[in-house]
């Protein structure tokens, strides 16, 4: 008998899942885009953002969690010490703006397979991972000093974000 993909339990195809799997990290990196914040802070947010990605492995919700394992077995888990590269988008609004738009694809998605609970919990996890993010390092200030735990480019992301995903 051969084994069927995690996915298949849900009701997604493979094109679907590949959406719900890559949203994540790519809300990750769009927090992280939000402010040019140089390569240690921007590391410091990686890290922050795949821990809470990796925390979803432990979620109740059986969708969070299997997304969750799938993203952690592709990447590493960080408690094994993985780390991801820091990524600068060249065009940092662009890239906001199309992770907005996958949001808002996988709200529909999710309204259409899964049940409300399901679909709530992926939507609250994606917005933890951009506020783990955006919280994880100062923006502005001098020498690491000063300068504020979340800028507003940042807050305008997680606010968009959370208004998308209906959250």
């Amino acid at each position: 008998m051969i084994e069927q993909p995690a996915y298949t339990g849900f009701g997604f195809s493979d094109e679907e899942w590949g959406l719900l799997v890559g949203l994540p990290q790519a809300v990750l990196t769009a927090a992280s885009a939000a402010e040019s914040d140089g390569t240690k802070r921007t590391m410091a947010e990686n890290a922050a953002g795949l821990d809470t990605i990796s925390a979803g492995r432990e979620s109740a919700s059986p969708l969070v969690a299997a997304v969750a394992g799938e993203i952690v077995a592709r990447v590493g888990d960080p408690e094994a010490g993985a780390e991801l590269p820091a990524i600068e988008p060249a065009d940092p609004a662009a890239m906001i703006d199309d992770v907005l738009a996958r949001a808002g694809q996988a709200t529909t998605l999710l309204a259409a397979k899964v049940d409300e609970g399901q679909a709530g919990a992926y939507r609250h996890w994606l917005v933890e991972i951009a506020e783990q993010v955006v919280g994880a390092a100062s923006s502005g200030g001098i020498l690491g000093l000063g300068g504020d735990v979340v800028s507003d480019s940042e807050r305008r992301f997680r606010d968009r974000l959370a208004h998308v995903l209906n959250d």
